[in-house]
């Protein structure tokens, strides 16, 4: 039955910084769709969010998958009848080089972290046209501005794939304004599950290159995230806004 509370889809929702945004959005008062493969992960924040009083929908989907992503646009207007936000934060690394990488690893790195926006904003726009605007936020990565950090685990199929997601934000910013405003986000070292490895040998080290004196942590993605979805007034668009806590050493 549609709700006439507004309705936020994350993609890679399940964990890390998406499970951050899940989060902080529901607690701005947003039902949740989640789009993850991580079924226990979905099932577990979607738990989180229904002791908050939302309701939650999970996805198990390959956010590479076109007619998947059509699929689930059709059951949130079916259930929900409206879409406010989607939060296109499903992404994948890969640390090959240009020697060494297969065409179906760049592919599929592409597919993953560039495709997958194509795949959800072409399913939920309309919708969230017809509900008379709302806000996209898509998750690049600092290593789009520099080709990759000192610290950085993933190499130049990454970084083409985030620097693709700053050319499609600039670009609808202008084909979808003014009733929809997009940007996105350009995370630098950020503490997830995915980056534990890294993170707990480099910590300290890594900290050390970071005038702000620590590593970022997916709460504080969460944080601007849902800034550029909820905020009123709103007169941003079309902007890749770095959160790195600013880095000595890029």
């Amino acid at each position: 039955m549609p709700s006439d509370r507004k309705l936020a889809l994350v993609t890679g929702g399940a964990r890390g910084i998406g499970r951050g945004c899940v989060h902080a959005l529901a607690e701005r008062g947003h039902d949740i769709v989640i789009v993850d493969l991580l079924r226990a992960e979905m099932e577990r924040t979607q738990a989180e969010v229904e002791a908050m009083g939302r309701q939650v929908m999970i996805a198990e989907a390959d956010v590479a998958d076109h007619a998947r992503a059509r699929e689930i646009a059709a059951e949130v207007r079916m259930r929900f009848g409206r879409i406010d936000v989607l939060v296109n934060n499903a992404g994948r690394g890969n640390p090959t080089g240009i020697l060494e990488i297969t065409e179906e690893a760049f592919d599929r790195t592409i597919a993953v972290n560039l495709k997958s926006c194509f795949n959800y904003i072409q399913a939920l726009v309309p919708l969230m046209q017809e509900g008379g605007g709302g806000r996209i936020v898509s998750m690049s990565s600092l290593n789009a501005h520099t080709g990759g950090v000192t610290s950085a685990v993933s190499k130049f199929s990454y970084a083409a794939a985030k620097a693709g997601i700053m050319g499609m934000t600039k670009a609808l910013a202008k084909e979808l304004g003014p009733e929809i405003a997009i940007n996105c986000v350009c995370p630098g070292v950020i503490e997830t599950e995915v980056g534990n490895s890294l993170t707990k040998a480099r910590g300290p080290e890594l900290a050390k290159k970071i005038v702000l004196g620590r590593l970022g942590t997916p709460a504080d993605v969460a944080q601007l995230v849902a800034f550029l979805a909820t905020a009123e007034p709103f007169f941003i668009t079309g902007q890749a806004i770095t959160i790195d806590g600013f880095q000595w050493e890029i």
